[in-house]
């Protein structure tokens, strides 16, 4: 092992990095037929910044059941990102007619136009279930707006901090994606996260529309999970907790470098 594995490995073991060992192929270059495999260690990253060459997205690209994840630049995003090692704070859904549904600190569970959480953001990602149909996107679409005037679930919140820096202890690099999966669980019932289902704060909100419409991203209960996590959940990237079904990032609405301090 060269130093500078080494050093990566031994930020990525400070930070609680999850890792996953990839098992590819590669062709010999004689004889296409010939393969073999070699192990890849992938971390988890938190990169959120679009390339060069890549265009913002239009409103009108979306299609309802997308998740919309965002930053911004205050002391309440800030603080989440800290927590979680991730560039995202927040998440909605998307409905159509150019609308979100969001659970938020100052009103709970709300609709909201596209434009004015646009205009608030500092950067906002969207990602899409692929496999996502006509009939599920409208369950999600019917449930987000059948929880607008919930309260939002400030102990959930609450109970996020201590269960952010002891989950860490599951995401300790070169720890199975089973075993970790299983340790984040554990640790959440023994922060009594479950407790507290009839409130949603945004993530929560998100995942559970998705369950109410029978769509298998992951089975790790919605009130364990955080924008960070929803986001590791992309393709290309390594999960804390096990999913069925990798998102599809589709771009960038929003991103404004400056104001999009943490990376990992």
């Amino acid at each position: 092992m060269n130093r500078w594995t080494r050093y990566v490995s031994l930020i990525a073991l400070m930070q609680g990095c999850a890792t996953q060992l990839h098992i590819a192929a590669e062709s010999g270059p004689d004889d296409p037929q010939t393969a073999s495999a070699h192990r890849v260690l992938r971390f988890q990253h938190s990169f959120i910044e679009p390339s060069s060459a890549d265009a913002l997205l239009m409103p009108d690209d979306l299609r309802p059941g997308d998740i919309i994840l965002t930053s911004t630049q205050t002391l309440d995003s800030a603080g989440i990102q800290l927590l979680t090692f991730a560039p995202v704070s927040h998440a909605a859904i998307y409905i159509g007619d150019h609308q979100v549904v969001e659970a938020v600190v100052s009103s709970g569970v709300r609709i909201r136009r596209l434009d004015e959480l646009l205009a608030e953001k500092a950067a906002v990602l969207a990602f899409r279930y692929l496999e996502l149909n006509e009939e599920q996107a409208r369950s999600i679409r019917v449930y987000a707006l059948q929880q607008v005037g919930t309260q939002y679930n400030y102990l959930g919140v609450a109970l996020h901090v201590p269960f952010a820096l002891t989950r860490r202890l599951c995401e300790l690099p070169l720890v199975p994606s089973v075993p970790r999966d299983a340790c984040i669980r554990i640790i959440g019932a023994i922060h009594h996260l479950p407790t507290s289902e009839r409130r949603f704060f945004c993530s929560q909100l998100v995942l559970q529309a998705y369950r109410h419409a029978r769509v298998p991203i992951t089975n790790a209960d919605p009130r364990l999970i955080t924008p960070a996590d929803i986001l590791h959940m992309r393709e290309g990237d390594v999960s804390s907790v096990r999913i069925k079904k990798r998102l599809h990032h589709l771009g960038h609405l929003k991103h404004q470098p400056a104001m999009v301090a943490l990376q990992r």
